[in-house]
């Protein structure tokens, strides 16, 4: 048998009416107040209060306090007016019965309603967050299909003034080879009617003296030669050279290359290629840097800071099976479930992201402040005070002097004294 709580005082103004009911010593949640519209309901096994109230109240609006072991009620009328009393008074039972069934009715209509509300809201957030993903993609897209488009004309005007230079140069050397062609032609021309001159002037002069040859043995004349035209050098032969390049994955040369940082960065790619499972076939529509976790942490921390949780949510995903081994994804991953209210993801990616972050070093400290004050938020919110606090201490041990911190664990100490007093 329940325990009536009967013991309460209340007072009232024309618009509101205030009421105080003592606990004595029984520990109360917002789970044990049931209220509407005429009745008020307060369940704390093996103590229970009830009131039909005596004009309806508006319920959506009224407050409870519970604190130093009183229930705090602000109920504010429907109409202005002072009530005769608290409850109905001389009503059967029958009626009671009847207010407090249609009350409950009431109650699970206004908690249908609500949650089909909250259902056709995240639909519509989601289509939202869908469609501005969308078009941040496509303006990404139009703006990438620009700048290919700009290269490709310039790249074009060059090629046009680089084949005119060409065509050009081939033409000033051809008039130039065909002027020197034409200069050989006549200088050779002239050395063959000087020599033709000078070999006629002396056989005129031995006709006019008498003078003749002699045909003896070792006899020798000059003039009895015939002259030979000028030979030209023979044309070079020609040969075929071989030239072997080395195979290369960079368009650069090797001379002007850095190869370390190459290797490196051909080593990160076949590891994020080899986590890519065969279950990605949605990876085949995405462009290269769409596949890269780099990009895709970028653009998740580009939709966390306007606001867009889901859609960064979505992207740290994609970014996270594409490499699994990212500590910063699992973090800020975290601090979107916390703004989401997905608190046990956000405890789940918190220490996963600690546990990448091993060993502890001084260039990962303010990742691991991050992951621990987060993990301890999100046990706060969950009313898990005592663990909430070990993670803020750890936080505070690697980072003493921030103040912020600080101040958070002494507000997390009060609330668990409050509640052990209060037990």
């Amino acid at each position: 048998m329940p325990v009536w709580l009967r013991e309460y005082s209340w007072r009232q103004t024309a618009s509101a009416v205030y009421l105080s009911l003592p606990l004595r010593g029984a520990r109360v949640t917002a789970a044990n107040i049931f209220c509407t519209e005429q009745y008020l309901k307060v369940s704390i096994p093996p103590f229970l209060f009830e009131a039909v109230l005596y004009a309806p109240i508006d319920d959506t609006n009224s407050t409870a306090k519970i604190g130093n072991g009183i229930i705090f009620f602000t109920l504010y009328k429907k109409e202005v007016a002072m009530w005769d009393s608290l409850t109905l008074v001389n009503a059967d039972k029958e009626k009671l019965q009847y207010l407090r069934e249609n009350a409950v009715l009431k109650a699970h209509e206004k908690a249908k309603e609500e949650a089909e509300a909250k259902k056709v809201a995240k639909q519509e957030h989601k289509k939202y967050a869908l469609e501005a993903t969308m078009k941040l993609e496509e303006a990404e897209r139009k703006r990438i299909e620009d700048l290919k488009e700009k290269e490709r004309r310039k790249v074009t005007k060059e090629l046009e003034l680089w084949k005119k230079q060409q065509r050009d140069a081939e033409k000033q050397k051809r008039v130039q080879k065909e002027g020197e062609l034409h200069q050989e032609a006549e200088q050779l021309k002239e050395r063959k009617k000087g020599e033709m001159s000078k070999a006629r002037i002396p056989t005129e002069g031995t006709s006019k003296t008498g003078l003749k040859p002699t045909g003896g043995h070792g006899s020798y004349s000059m003039f009895s030669e015939d002259l030979k035209e000028e030979q030209l050098p023979a044309p070079r032969s020609a040969a075929t050279i071989k030239i072997n390049f080395t195979s290369r994955v960079f368009p650069t040369a090797l001379r002007e290359s850095r190869v370390a940082e190459e290797e490196e960065w051909l080593c990160k790619q076949a590891e994020a290629r080899r986590t890519v499972t065969a279950d990605l076939s949605e990876l085949e529509d995405l462009k290269e840097e769409e596949k890269n976790p780099d990009w895709l942490k970028d653009k998740g921390n580009k939709m966390f800071a306007t606001g867009n949780y889901l859609a960064a949510v979505n992207a740290y995903n994609l970014a996270v099976r594409l490499n699994n081994k990212l500590p910063l994804l699992y973090l800020n991953r975290a601090a979107c479930h916390l703004k989401l209210r997905n608190l046990h993801k956000a405890i789940e990616d918190s220490s996963k992201a600690l546990e990448l972050l091993t060993p502890p070093v001084p260039d990962n400290e303010n990742a691991r402040v991050k992951a621990y004050v987060r993990r301890g938020t999100a046990f706060c919110q969950l009313q898990l005070y005592t663990e909430g606090l070990q993670d803020y201490e750890a936080a505070l041990k690697i980072d003493p002097k921030n103040k912020t911190i600080e101040e958070d664990a002494e507000k997390i100490r009060n609330l668990i004294q409050g509640t052990t007093q209060d037990s």
